[in-house]
């Protein structure tokens, strides 16, 4: 891959954007790229939490703009996204953890890209923006998604209008990013984190997150059935099983949340 890193490790796979020169802007092959590797942590049954960062000083600065120069009619942008989208919607409903770790700038479709972890790590020189009617664009990527699930409908609306710029204790503020930690121990923080999810049950955590995405979507009856259902089934595996037989006789259990 030319755009992007990704690596496998101990049942954590991170894939990491490496065009530092052009602030990891997302281009249409590193959009293909990213793609690629979804596919791949999707079929992988080994991972147990995947985490999305960067090289270099900044995140992401958004969608290529040089990409943009070139005259398309409104089919032809429909289908560039759409191609993004199908590899967007396979991200957020991975049934493994994903924790963004986010340094400089994460701005447009890479603020976009970020919304779509169920994490978000920072650093205090971190920075999220959505200039997209700067340029006459919609916001894309999923945030119309999961931008207002975030923070709620209002501030999202006001994020988008405004495009104001968030530094991070602002995003942390309003709920986006959920710790603010050392650029020098990004990375370390992140991986932390991902490795408590390789200790605990991977039936029970794609079963939570699944339940999580859907909340918002649907009503009372539907949630109580999600939830009786994945009881079921996390009650039948081996898991749940060697679990209470630790508790019983007083052993640590596996997962713990690190402080």
């Amino acid at each position: 891959m030319e755009t992007i890193r990704f690596a496998v490790e101990d049942g954590i796979a991170t894939l990491t954007l490496d065009s530092p020169a052009r602030k990891n802007a997302l281009s249409l092959p590193m959009r293909d790229e990213i793609g690629e590797v979804i596919r791949r942590v999707r079929a992988d049954d080994s991972v147990r939490a995947l985490i999305l960062t960067a090289a270099g000083t900044d995140f992401s600065s958004g969608g290529d703009i040089s990409s943009m120069q070139v005259e398309i009619n409104a089919e032809q942008g429909r289908k560039r996204l759409h191609k993004v989208h199908g590899w967007l919607e396979d991200l957020i409903q991975l049934d493994v953890p994903v924790i963004a770790a986010v340094d400089g700038a994460a701005y447009g479709a890479g603020f976009s890209l970020a919304l779509t972890a169920d994490i978000i790590l920072a650093t205090p020189r971190a920075r999220f923006g959505l200039p997209f009617l700067r340029m006459g664009l919609v916001p894309d990527c999923g945030v119309f998604y999961t931008l207002p699930r975030m923070i709620g409908l209002q501030r999202a609306k006001a994020l988008m209008f405004s495009m104001r710029e968030l530094n991070a204790q602002a995003a942390q503020d309003l709920g986006i990013v959920m710790e603010i930690v050392p650029a020098d121990s990004l990375q370390e923080r992140a991986r932390t984190l991902a490795q408590a999810f390789t200790e605990a049950s991977p039936v029970a955590v794609g079963l939570t997150k699944q339940a999580l995405n859907a909340s918002l979507n649907q009503d009372l009856h539907t949630m109580l059935a999600m939830e009786a259902d994945g009881q079921g089934i996390a009650f039948s595996t081996a898991y749940r099983r060697e679990a209470a037989d630790r508790f019983m006789a007083k052993q640590p259990l596996r997962y713990r949340w690190p402080d």
